[in-house]
């Protein structure tokens, strides 16, 4: 039977780029969790009788959401909920599911890279029925409902077990729990020569995957050490924990650096790789080789066709406005479409859908393709071992052969977490008003030729998004792009971005901080960093 739950509203549930995400303590508020998931169902024009999948990263309090999602689904007239095994799905394995089984959409249990446990981050994003994040004006919706809302529905039934593969019925609503790996699995057959990488294990290639106790530990195991052949403890940290065991998911050289260490040591593995929370990002470290994600971009679009799925080329690149241009290199000199677009990987969807595109990426160490529409970070790993396994060279002669042919994108993102809020939007805010005089006169003796607020037209639908952050482009290529991300739950994290082209014929060996150096400074001169947010240093380089 139905309840009709009365309760209310919230002011703070407005999504970000990537849902809404709070700490866990927020969530656990009364009702805080079934205002915001009714929020969206009334948000939804068609949902009677339709499939809806859910599933998350493992973290702490995901099982509990899932229950409530189910009964609230069940209330609110869907049909059938699709749910992974232990209520785990992957972000990128999500959206696959959501595809295959042609459901109306999907609710994605995750803070993504964010730290996980009782005193960690939460968060609830929903993705429509092309398997992506969803559009604005469903998100614009969700929050203008949230902010009205009086009453939820729910029934009243006992949890459901999700340990065990099967159906079952809630209030006549039929619930599969289905194997989350698999269908990613046969997904990604189609798209790589798993002959061809699994012969390269067996000639005694050597790899180690990191899954830092998330989600993608499943699917590693299955697909690297199970249908790949790589011996046993390839993958390592493979459980998925509601804490993480105590680490922080984020694949970049603070939280891997044990990955790191390794691939630099003297009995390095040849390939060295991990994934995030929810299985969307990925690092990628050949022996003596770390290859940033922009970088990374930039080669899997080079060489996306040495895989069968992408034999036939690629149709275009799409990148996120604060990620390096040396993808554009690649899409200039294959004579295929690119595209800046604001971050967030709902802004490539459109892209995608429309053939666009084919291959898209952020600098947050986020690539994939036009198999799902959501960054992948497995799928990136297995592009990787299909390049390596047909060119037969080493990490390092692959991205010195691509400097030697692009060009080298030096580049670095300094994150100042947890800033006070108020602080960081005023130092937006007065940066801003400095642009028309920066385009002018210059800075420092540079020649700016570019001084905005990035705003994009998206070319498919015509939809306008303003504000998405500062950029500074000077006259030798070289960039500074100040902004404020929407993934942290306390305070703002002011991003800035620092890049700086050196040509074919260059030095590419300097070290990266060093090779920015004077940027950094003209950085924090610009922009007042440290007078204006106390912090000499940013919390985290990458």
């Amino acid at each position: 039977m139905i309840k009709t739950i009365a309760t209310t509203p919230y002011s703070d549930q407005k999504p970000g780029t990537s849902g809404l995400r709070k700490r866990v303590t927020h969530f656990q508020q009364t009702n805080y969790v079934e205002n915001f998931i009714q929020a969206l169902f009334d948000s939804l024009p068609d949902k009677d009788g339709e499939t809806l999948v859910i599933g998350g990263d493992g973290r702490f309090f995901n099982d509990t959401v899932i229950q409530i999602a189910i009964r609230m689904a069940a209330a609110n007239g869907f049909g059938k909920v699709i749910v992974g095994q232990g209520g785990v799905l992957s972000t990128p394995g999500a959206s696959h599911i959501i595809r295959h089984y042609n459901a109306s959409g999907g609710i994605v249990l995750s803070a993504s890279h964010n730290p996980g446990g009782p005193d960690g981050d939460f968060g609830i994003k929903y993705n429509g029925t092309n398997g992506g994040p969803a559009a604005e004006k469903i998100t614009d919706a969700v929050y203008a409902r949230s902010k009205e809302i009086t009453q939820y529905k729910t029934v009243d039934t006992p949890d459901i077990d999700l340990s065990t593969i099967g159906v079952e019925t809630v209030a006549g609503m039929s619930v599969e729990i289905i194997d989350p790996v698999a269908d990613y699995a046969a997904l990604m057959e189609t798209l790589f020569d798993f002959d061809a990488i699994a012969a390269m294990f067996a000639s005694g290639f050597r790899m180690q995957f990191d899954a830092m106790h998330a989600v993608t530990g499943p699917y590693a195991k299955a697909i690297i050490e199970g249908r790949l052949g790589a011996p046993a403890g390839t993958v390592i940290n493979a459980v998925p924990l509601p804490d993480f065991g105590g680490g922080h998911p984020d694949p970049n050289l603070v939280h891997a650096k044990d990955l790191y260490d390794l691939l630099m040591g003297a009995d390095a593995p040849d390939f060295g790789a991990a994934s995030d929370g929810d299985g969307d990002r990925n690092l990628i470290i050949g022996r003596n080789r770390f290859v940033t994600p922009s970088d990374s971009l930039a080669l899997l679009a080079a060489n996306a066709h040495l895989a069968p799925g992408y034999s036939r080329g690629i149709a275009g690149i799409a990148r996120s406005m604060p990620t390096s241009a040396a993808a554009d290199r690649v899409a200039e000199k294959l004579g295929i479409e690119m595209h800046e677009t604001p971050t967030g990987w709902k802004f490539f969807g459109n892209l995608l859908d429309a053939g666009r595109v084919t291959i898209c990426g952020e600098e947050s160490a986020g690539t994939g393709s036009d198999h799902v529409r959501e960054k992948d970070g497995v799928w990136a790993v297995l592009l990787w071992l299909n390049i390596l396994a047909v060119r037969k060279q080493s990490v390092d002669e692959i991205v010195r052969e691509h400097w030697a042919t692009y060009g080298r994108n030096y580049y670095s993102r300094h994150d100042y977490e947890e800033v006070d809020a108020e602080a960081a939007n005023r130092l937006m805010a007065d940066l801003r008003a400095k642009l028309p005089e920066l385009k002018a006169n210059g800075l420092a003796g540079r020649q700016i030729v570019l001084a905005d607020d990035f705003a994009y037209s998206d070319p498919v639908d015509g939809s306008q998004t303003n504000g998405q952050g500062i950029r500074i482009g000077f006259a030798d290529g070289s960039r500074i792009v100040f902004r404020l991300s929407g993934t942290g739950t306390v305070g703002a994290t002011l991003r800035v971005y620092i890049e700086r082209y050196e040509p074919a014929d260059g030095d590419h060996d300097r070290e990266t901080q060093e090779a920015l150096s004077d940027l950094i400074v003209l950085a924090d001169e610009v922009a007042e960093i440290k007078a204006r947010t106390g912090r000499d240093v940013p919390t985290v380089i990458t």
